[in-house]
């Protein structure tokens, strides 16, 4: 009986080491391939001499013994615009790696775009080549690379808080800087200047890219007029084109336009996904003219606010103010604000806000945090919406009782009690019905309130049409677009 369990045991133990031996196995079989986790990786768009971001590509080993790759190389070798980076080892030959029985390897992959003549995007090629068991299998590698200006931060002021880096837009001080659409603006490492006396003309179908805390700085007494147009209107958001960026708030830093031309214009522009859309403020001088004129313009998907004015004069039409993480509009320090068929819907969802979509003061605070006297001289809102998914979307901070606002004909979202006569032909707390701001797509829908409930004395000038340059009619709807 003895005899018989030893030999069972024996038994059992020879058929564990064999079963062992054969798992630890290196196959050798041909029919013994990898898998990946995709046969192309692509990257979109990549700016010339800036890198990329990382891409992952997985390798398994679907098998029931080990692999022993003989090599995994770049097609294009040491030359090849790819790096690739082999559980944490850099490099563009591999040899001899084994991945063991039902198990994974992770590659991550960058590019960087060299430049050339090119106008338009054109292809980067190249592929990742495996050699197992004699078997040679490949993942093709594919980015489009794009030209551009660059213009990268190359100076730096000292302030009280810190630094502040930039690059002048022409050293030079020429009175006008032109750009236009044949290649994008990419603005790296700070902010690009337009100093004092210079006017900065934008083409329509102009592209500006921003790269991390960096922006657009028109200083005291220079100059912005953007010049887009309904079919080529001017963009600004981040420098980063996947796919996986497109609604990342807080990629840049901001516009900030300082005091002293009343001929800051803005015309058919997008300005996405930064800290801040707009920033206008006088930096010393608080006497007029300090104007901007803010027309067909969408600031979108900004982690701070749609537009921080302080004691400043806009004039805002036909524009689209949506998703902010604070305020979409914030009118601090006082100042001269006119919105006429604006449409304010303020849909965030990336993090908890408490703010409401409109803020509005007539003050600022000293060093000792008292209120000091700064006087809003108009702020009137016409045929406009301010909506959001708070249940307050307006907020007035008067602290020397300044009652010079004037809603006409607003759609609102409020639980204050609003009353004429600085509240005249309102419509409260009834949904726009939006046709689908999950796409930011804020055309009224069928059986909105908002239709037909304008005040034709307001559909002129400028807003005589639509954002799209649909006209208004006698019976004009709320908001930036025209329901056809």
């Amino acid at each position: 009986m003895r005899n018989s369990l030893f030999y069972v045991l024996l038994l059992l133990v020879l058929v564990s080491a064999m079963s062992s031996c054969t798992k630890d196995d290196i196959l050798a079989d041909s029919s013994a391939k990898l898998e990946f986790s995709q046969d192309t990786v692509l990257f979109d768009t990549v700016f010339v001499s800036l890198g990329s971001t990382t891409k992952q590509l997985i390798i398994h080993n679907r098998n029931n013994g080990k692999l022993r790759i003989s090599s995994i190389r770049l097609a294009g070798g040491s030359a090849s615009h790819f790096r690739l980076n082999l559980d944490g080892i850099p490099g563009d030959v591999f040899t001899d790696i084994e991945i063991p029985a039902k198990d994974s390897l992770y590659m991550f992959i960058e590019v960087t775009v060299d430049p050339n003549q090119a106008t338009t995007p054109y292809l980067v090629l190249d592929s990742i080549l495996f050699t197992t068991n004699g078997n040679l299998q490949d993942v093709d590698l594919v980015a489009f690379g794009q030209n551009a200006h660059f213009i990268v931060a190359d100076s730096v002021l000292l302030t009280g808080s810190g630094k502040i880096h930039y690059a002048l837009l022409d050293p030079n001080l020429n009175a006008q800087i032109h750009w236009d659409n044949t290649l994008p603006y990419v603005v790296y490492g700070g902010y690009a200047v337009v100093d004092s006396t210079q006017t900065l003309t934008i083409d329509a179908g102009t592209k500006v890219y921003f790269g991390n805390n960096s922006g657009l700085w028109v200083y005291r007494y220079g100059t912005l007029k953007v010049n887009g147009t309904k079919d080529l209107p001017v963009n600004f958001q981040g420098v980063r084109l996947e796919s996986y960026y497109q609604d990342i708030p807080g990629q840049w830093d901001r516009i900030w336009i300082n005091e002293g031309s009343d001929q800051n214009e803005i015309n058919y522009a997008v300005i996405r996904n930064g800290f801040i859309g707009l920033q206008t403020e006088p930096l010393f001088d608080t006497v007029p003219p300090k104007k901007l004129k803010l027309y067909n313009t969408v600031i979108q998907n900004m982690s701070g606010f749609g537009i921080l004015s302080r004691y400043y004069n806009i004039e805002a039409a036909n524009d689209v103010i949506d998703r902010a993480g604070q305020y979409l509009v914030a009118l601090v320090n006082g100042g001269g604000y006119s919105f006429t068929h604006c449409t304010l819907a303020n849909y965030w969802n990336a993090s908890q806000r408490s703010t409401p979509s409109l803020y509005m003061n007539d003050y600022a605070l000293d060093q000792s945090s008292n209120p000091v006297h700064y006087p809003l001289y108009q702020a009137e809102f016409n045929n406009c919406i301010v909506w959001g998914n708070n249940d307050e979307e307006l907020e007035i901070d008067y602290q020397f009782g300044t009652m010079v606002h004037q809603f006409n004909n607003v759609l609102l979202r409020t639980q204050t009690n609003v009353a004429a006569p600085n509240f005249v032909s309102m419509i409260l707390n009834q949904n726009p019905l939006f046709v689908d701001y999950t796409e930011n797509d804020y055309h009224l829908d069928s059986g909105s309130p908002a239709i037909d409930a304008g005040d034709p004395a307001f559909a002129t000038g400028v807003s005589v049409n639509d954002i799209e340059e649909n006209p208004r009619g006698t019976a004009p709807d709320l908001g930036a677009f025209e329901k056809q």
